[in-house]
């Protein structure tokens, strides 16, 4: 079915494929994994297709839900549920944890102190054994790693000054306090990396 009547992202297409060569590996022994902030569900869709023996539980704000859904229900995957409502600044969360959680470019259009809540609350999603893939841009020793990121967070700024690409020291910090230590941390392109955790 034709789905141009759906939100869509480029950039969700365009990084598709070298995620799910990470996720490849880092889901391997999982069984259920939670996306946090499932925005378009091009991701959602795409890695439920490719990772079958997984179930993969999409999630956004309330207000992203009517679309998502209805991208995931044109998509008719035995093994990709209805998308759950999950909003990080409130109290919700999924009755069921989680042995995988994955997000991807979320913690730069968040303001840091929903990152830090994030973090807190992995222990409300995530099993006690879990693997955790984070994907996006970010900062090391202080510094950008290309001049299109520092132009990326600067456009970022101007629309809120609470967004930014933040520190991958700060992200390992809040995952370590939680239980998560790092286990890769693979470049990918466009100046974005994958962080994969463990715990």
């Amino acid at each position: 079915m034709n789905d141009s009547d759906l939100p869509y992202s480029q950039a969700c297409e365009n990084n598709k494929s070298p995620i799910l060569s990470v996720l490849n590996q880092a889901f391997a022994n999982c069984q259920q994994v939670l996306e946090i902030g499932s925005g378009t569900g091009q991701h959602a869709v795409y890695f439920a297709s490719q990772l079958a023996h997984l179930s993969w539980q999409s999630s956004d704000q309330h207000c992203n839900l009517p679309a998502l859904a209805e991208r995931i229900r044109r998509a008719a995957l035995a093994n990709l549920p209805l998308p759950l409502a999950l909003d990080i600044s409130n109290d919700s969360a999924p009755a069921q944890r989680f042995d995988g959680i994955f997000t991807a470019n979320t913690l730069h259009i968040i303001s840091w102190q929903l990152v830090k809540r994030l973090f807190r609350r992995l222990d409300e999603f995530a099993a006690q054994e879990a693997t955790l893939c984070i994907y996006g841009p970010f900062n090391y020793q202080g510094e950008f790693t290309s001049a299109s990121n520092q132009a990326f967070d600067a456009s970022l700024k101007s629309r809120d000054p609470a967004m930014g690409i933040r520190h991958c020291e700060d992200i390992l910090q809040l995952a370590a306090a939680q239980g998560f230590l790092l286990q890769q941390d693979i470049a990918m392109p466009a100046n974005n990396r994958l962080l994969w955790f463990k715990r």
